[in-house]
């Protein structure tokens, strides 16, 4: 038998890119003999390949290689793709059908991930139905997630009359829904459609492991392709960020987090943006739900003055805002 080459080797780890393979293996996939001088020279073969990066060692025991995966240079000015925009919908006041005012100024590419993370019970859904509802007529939307299906796989009531609350959007064309409704509670990675507009409401790990969403949301975004996917997490109602904390922001290229407003109001925050035309980060907006999905009522607000955002000061619930720690920005006395 003729003896092994290196060209024989690197066209053996081809296919192995990315994984990790040991001596004894190679030598018994490629059939090398303890007789034959390859026996040995495998050795000096896959120290020529670890000098020009094609393997490396793993580190784990003395023989294991990791075969490290190859990349091609990726043209910049010469893509297709430059400078593209996502043209996404956001909600918007039914009322009023002027959209979320810090929409303008937020720049959405293709692939990015939007994290929604908000208090239980004060619009997070809602907020994401109006999304679907707002771009169900120009991008193909898929829906998964807690609050969607039930556990025969059938749309939950709730949906149902969220939905039929949106009067203003056909859901249907035909007799066919125009967006795709899937069973999914779990694994969304694994479910993300490229190209599509996915929505997921909402991711939920075990208590302990909220690390874990971290690692998920990458997973996600690179799914995407040129599609986009919403994510929606809880949060606490005293925490800035929702629960993960620092990991569910890293991967978002738009951060917003909702939490309530008073009794029966919430206020959206916008946090992370990687991109926008007007700084807008930090700035928070108050609007009201009726009917479960209508967005209504929506008004820039900002941090009382007066008790510095506390709700109380030393004499006891704040007057200037009634202990919902924010007024509204046009009538602040302090702005």
């Amino acid at each position: 038998m003729a003896e092994v080459t290196q060209r024989d080797v690197e066209e053996f780890l081809k296919p192995l890119q990315g994984r990790e393979i040991d001596l004894k293996t190679i030598r018994s996939e490629m059939k090398i003999k303890p007789e034959s001088k390859s026996w040995d020279g495998i050795r000096t073969i896959l120290f020529r390949l670890t000098e020009e990066r094609i393997v490396k060692p793993s580190g784990k025991r003395d023989g294991v290689y990791k075969v490290i995966t190859q990349v091609r240079p990726v043209s910049v000015f010469g893509s297709s793709n430059h400078d593209t925009i996502f043209d996404l919908r956001w909600p918007r006041d039914y009322e009023t059908g002027m959209e979320f005012p810090f929409a303008e100024h937020i720049v959405v590419r293709p692939g990015d991930l939007m994290v929604v993370a908000g208090v239980s019970n004060y619009g997070k859904t809602a907020v994401v139905i109006n999304f679907l509802a707002e771009n169900v007529d120009y991008f193909p939307c898929v829906l998964m997630g807690n609050e969607f299906t039930t556990a025969d796989k059938k749309p939950t009531p709730r949906l149902l009359s969220r939905l039929r609350a949106i009067d203003w959007v056909e859901w249907t064309v035909e007799g066919r829904d125009k967006f795709v409704l899937l069973p999914v509670w779990g694994d969304y990675e694994e479910h993300v459609q490229k190209g599509k507009v996915n929505l997921i409401d909402w991711i939920n790990i075990e208590t302990g492991e909220h690390y874990l969403i971290g690692p998920m949301l990458e997973k996600i975004k690179r799914n995407n392709g040129d599609g986009l996917s919403i994510a929606v997490i809880q949060k606490e109602e005293t925490k800035e960020l929702g629960r993960g904390a620092g990991f569910t922001r890293d991967f978002a290229d738009v951060y917003l987090t909702i939490d309530s407003h008073g009794e029966f109001e919430s206020r959206l925050t916008v946090g992370k943006v990687k991109e926008c035309k007007r700084r807008v980060t930090g700035r928070s907006w108050a609007f009201r739900i009726d009917d479960g999905a209508k967005i209504s009522n929506v008004r820039e607000v900002k941090k009382c003055f007066t008790c510095n955002g506390k709700g109380y000061t030393r004499f006891g619930k704040c007057n200037q805002c009634q202990g919902v720690k924010y007024v509204d920005r046009e009538t602040s006395i302090n702005f």
